[in-house]
C-alpha cells in the first residue's frame, strides 16, 4: 500500500523504513526538513509540505499522523481536513487522549473523511521488533487498512500460542479494539500499566542498590551487584519482560546510572488512566502512586528514579529535562 507520513521523529520514521521494507511505498514530510531528506535517501518521497504530501498520494488517501498529542494534532487534523476529500483516513498514531479522537472523527465526518486512532507501542525498537498496535474506527476502513497494520505489528515472533484461546490478529501483534477512540483507550491503559510496572521495578532495585546501608545491622548488610541480580531474572524468573531487559542493559552499561539525574516525566497517559479509573468506579492504587512518585521525583532523586529514567531512555528514547538537576 502507499501512506502518506507526517512526523519522522523516535518512531515515525522508523515505522516508514519498515513498512518501505516490506513493499509499501511512502510519501513523507516534516518540519525538519533534514529528515526528510534521511527518507528519500531510503527510497520515500519527500514533500515540502502537508498539501504536497496529499497531492502525491493516490486516491483515497490514507496519511498517518506521529506528532506530539495535544495542540500539535489537533493543528494537523484541521490542516489535513481542509485538504482531503471524501473515502480518505486520517490516522493518528501518537498518544492522544481518547475523548478527543472521538471528537475529531466527528468533526471529519461530515466530510466523508475517515478518522482512524492507533496506540502505538514499541519505541525506538519498532523498526527491528516491530510495533504493538491498538486500533479504533470503523471496521471497514480497518479492513482498508489492514495491510499496513499487519506489516508494522511484530508478527508472530516465536511467541508460543495462548492455549485454548481461538487465533485473531492479536496473535500477530494488532486488534481491532472498536469504535474511533477505543484504540488510544486501550494503549492508555496500557501507559498507566506501564507506569505501574516501572515503579514497581525501579523501587525493588533501589533496596537492592541500598541493601549494604549503615542503617542496616553488619551482619545484614549485602554489598549486592544489581546489574547481575537484573540478569538472572532475566532467565527463567517469573517477573522476567522486557522493561527487565532494558533495566539491565542499562546497569550494564552503568552500574550507578550516573547518566540520569532521576528527573522523571509522565506523558499523559498515566493521569488519563487514573482520571478513567474514577469515572468507571475502578479503585487503581497501585496506578495511582506510581504517578504520584513521578511527581516526587521532580523534587528529589533516588536511584529508583534514575531507575525509571534510565527505562524510559531505553524503550522511547525519553530525554530527560534539562531542569531536572
Amino acid at each position: 500500500m502507499q501512506l502518506g507520513m507526517i512526523g519522522l521523529g523516535r518512531m515515525g520514521g522508523n515505522m516508514v523504513r519498515r513498512l518501505m521494507k516490506d513493499g509499501h511505498t511512502g510519501v513523507v514530510f516534516d518540519l525538519d526538513a533534514a529528515r526528510v531528506k534521511e527518507l528519500e535517501g531510503f527510497g520515500a518521497r519527500g514533500a515540502s509540505s502537508v498539501p504536497d504530501l496529499i497531492a502525491a498520494l493516490d486516491k483515497p488517501r490514507a496519511v498517518w499522523i506521529m506528532v506530539p498529542a495535544g495542540d500539535p494534532t489537533e493543528q494537523m487534523v484541521e490542516t489535513l481536513a481542509a485538504h482531503l476529500e471524501p473515502g480518505d483516513a486520517i490516522i493518528d498514531g501518537g498518544n492522544s487522549y481518547y475523548k478527543h479522537d472521538i471528537r475529531r472523527a466527528a468533526l471529519v465526518a461530515p466530510q466523508g473523511i475517515d478518522y482512524v486512532d492507533v496506540g502505538t507501542s514499541g519505541g525506538v525498537w519498532g523498526l527491528e521488533r516491530g510495533y504493538c498496535l491498538m486500533i479504533g474506527g470503523k471496521p471497514e476502513t480497518f479492513a482498508r487498512l489492514e495491510p499496513i497494520f499487519k506489516t508494522l505489528a511484530p508478527g508472530r515472533s516465536g511467541i508460543p500460542e495462548t492455549p485454548a484461546r481461538k487465533p485473531s490478529t492479536a496473535d500477530l501483534g494488532y486488534i481491532h479494539c472498536g469504535p474511533v477512540g477505543a484504540g488510544h483507550f486501550v494503549k492508555m491503559i496500557h501507559n498507566g500499566i506501564e507506569y505501574g510496572l516501572m515503579q514497581a521495578y525501579a523501587e525493588g532495585f533501589d533496596i537492592l542498590k541500598n541493601a549494604d546501608s549503615k542503617h542496616l545491622e553488619p551482619q545484614c548488610r549485602f554489598a549486592l551487584n544489581v546489574g547481575e541480580v537484573a540478569e538472572v531474572w532475566r532467565r527463567g524468573s517469573v517477573i522476567g519482560s522486557w522493561l527487565l531487559d532494558l533495566a539491565s542493559m542499562a546497569l550494564a552499561e552503568d552500574a550507578n546510572l550516573n547518566n540520569f539525574t532521576g528527573f522523571v516525566q509522565d506523558s499523559g497517559e498515566g493521569r488519563w488512566t487514573i482520571e478513567a479509573g474514577l469515572e468507571e468506579a475502578v479503585p487503581s492504587p497501585v496506578l495511582a502512586a506510581s504517578l504520584y512518585a513521578r511527581f516526587r521525583s521532580r523534587q528529589e532523586h533516588t536511584f529508583a528514579d534514575k531507575m525509571l529514567s534510565a527505562m524510559r531512555y531505553k524503550f522511547g528514547g525519553h530525554v530527560e529535562q534539562a531542569t531536572g538537576g
